[in-house]
């Protein structure tokens, strides 16, 4: 499962696609596609639309669904070639990366990577995992977090990842959107949701059951795995749930979005009298334009409260904050796995009352000193570790509790706390954010623009992958971590209300690859007790 050999495997057969077999294509019933065989027992169909491309007049506007007819007249029933990884959406800038390109990537980006096994048909009814990219909804590009080795590893399930507007391009907000004439509201949000009903109709082409949809996603793809529990969605559109690292940013109203709107609109030069008339400037200016403007509103230029493109409550799909959904019991209660890492924060620094203030534009003063006092400094070793505990609970790690005492309540629930250093980073002591995406990724690691780096995974990390992988997919396949999990690995216990355990995911001892590391602890109850108290700040947090 070397990244070499996949991606040599890949490029031979992107070089020579006329020579692909038949079980490579799939008949969607209005164009054919051509897969890549990354591996023997695996077939990856890369840049599938779901979507009609939002140019133009569509750009700020939710997705329309794909004009089949379009696409079978375009493609004049030739079979389309899927063999290379399309364009990614818009990228803002990575915090604390040089700008090296503003705006990398493609407005018309609304597609989906599938990958399923080789020979599979329609009937065969797999199970179907769809991944939501992280990024902060600034940034991602799934090609850097490949599941061909998944599917390889277990060719019993179809995985989807998807593509969806980002920064600007899919979250600018102002109140006037409320007339649809003039935009739509988390239009990067409503892009998912569209992809999750193309999946309804066309995944059984690849063999997969549309009845057996888990969605996944981590750090903004967690937040919106959760977004997707609570929204007002009339259709049921997956059955399961894995929320990694809930990225609980504040989802503000319209109205406190509209002066990173004006800053936007002025930085481009739409200084318009009136909205709509910005708006039309905003449709016809270059990406270019739009990409640094979108950058100098998240770098410093903006001096405003929110400066971030994310998604706001839009009074139709988002109606509250979804912790305040959570505990009133509006959600679905589907079959869910949630954690965190044992260390992670969104925030630098040592001023951990400055901080929370930036993270949390509407916690007041009031609500910061008592969350201060909920977390008193004798409790811990040192300084670092208490802002840690303090930013990172409030940002992320309370998701874990918040969601797992709600949905334990009423099914299958499985908490987790990953605690395997990133090898990349420079202190090992420290298991920080997006830490596990190293090792279901093949070792990557994300930079700028798009890009990534793969770096070589040792025998013990690889071991560790293929536990964490046979867990995800063993959920995806039965609802239940422990069905189809390695014979090493321990039984991961549900968290329930009268024991609330979680499973510590983490390497064996160096240099072995068949004795896991994992193990089952309590969760803590001063901990328990703090994300209570958290969860209480809801309307300060707006999250």
């Amino acid at each position: 499962m070397r990244l070499s050999y996949l991606f040599t495997t890949v490029f031979l057969y992107t070089g020579h696609a006329a020579l692909a077999s038949p079980p490579n294509i799939v008949d969607l019933g209005y164009a054919s596609y051509l897969g890549n065989q990354s591996f023997p027992n695996t077939v990856a169909y890369l840049g599938i639309p779901y979507a009609e491309p939002p140019l133009g007049g569509l750009r700020f506007r939710a997705p329309l669904p794909l004009n089949t007819t379009r696409v079978t007249v375009s493609t004049g029933n030739n079979v389309v070639d899927a063999t290379q990884y399309p364009d990614f959406c818009i990228q803002g800038s990575v915090s604390g990366k040089p700008i090296l390109h503003r705006g990398a990537g493609s407005e018309d980006c609304l597609k989906v990577n599938i990958y399923a096994p080789a020979g599979a048909i329609p009937g065969d009814n797999l199970p179907v995992l769809v991944y939501i990219h992280g990024g902060g909804y600034v940034y991602g590009n799934p090609r850097n977090w490949p599941f061909d080795h998944w599917i390889h590893q277990s060719p019993n399930v179809v995985i989807v990842s998807v593509y969806y507007r980002l920064d600007a391009f899919g979250f600018l907000a102002v109140p006037d959107f409320s007339d649809p004439t003039n935009g739509d509201f988390n239009a990067g949000y409503q892009d998912q949701i569209q992809a999750l009903k193309w999946v309804q109709k066309y995944i059984s082409a690849f063999g997969g059951d549309p009845k057996q949809v888990t969605i996944n996603g981590e750090s903004a793809g967690g937040s919106s795995v959760e977004l997707h529990l609570v929204d007002h969605e009339s259709e049921q559109l997956f059955a399961r749930a894995i929320a990694q690292s809930v990225y609980r940013a504040p989802l503000p109203t319209p109205a406190q979005q509209k002066p990173l709107f004006e800053f936007f609109a002025a930085f481009v030069g739409c200084n318009s009298s009136s909205v709509p008339q910005q708006l039309s400037c905003l449709r016809e200016a270059p990406v270019s334009m739009l990409a640094r403007a979108q950058d100098n509103a998240s770098n410093g230029a903006f001096q405003g409260p929110y400066n971030a493109f994310h998604p706001v409550q839009d009074g139709q799909l988002i109606r509250d904050h979804p912790t305040s959904s959570i505990l009133k019991g509006q959600f679905r209660a589907v079959p869910l796995i949630v954690g965190s890492t044992s260390n992670e924060t969104l925030s630098g620094g040592t001023d951990i009352g400055a901080s929370l203030e930036q993270f949390f534009p509407n916690l007041s003063n009031a609500s910061i000193e008592k969350l201060l006092q909920v977390y008193p400094a004798d409790e811990f070793e040192n300084g670092d570790q208490r802002y840690r505990v303090v930013t990172g609970e409030s940002e992320l790690i309370c998701a874990r509790t918040i969601m797992g005492e709600a949905w334990a309540e009423h099914g299958p629930t499985f908490t987790y706390r990953y605690n395997q250093a990133d090898p990349t980073s420079s202190d090992p002591t420290v298991v920080g954010h997006a830490a596990e995406n190293y090792m279901m990724f093949l070792g990557t690691e994300t930079g700028n623009n798009g890009s990534t780096t793969f770096y070589p995974m040792n025998a013990t990390q690889i071991a560790f992958a293929e536990e964490l992988i046979a867990y995800w997919l063993s959920f995806v396949r039965s609802g239940d971590p422990n069905t189809y999990k390695l014979s090493r690995s321990p039984l991961w216990v549900p968290f329930t209300l009268g024991s609330k355990r979680r499973i510590v995911l983490q390497e064996g001892p160096p240099a072995s690859n068949n004795v896991s590391g994992s193990y089952i602890e309590a969760e803590p109850e001063q901990e328990n007790a703090r994300c209570h108290f958290v969860a209480g700040r809801v309307d300060g947090e707006q999250n």
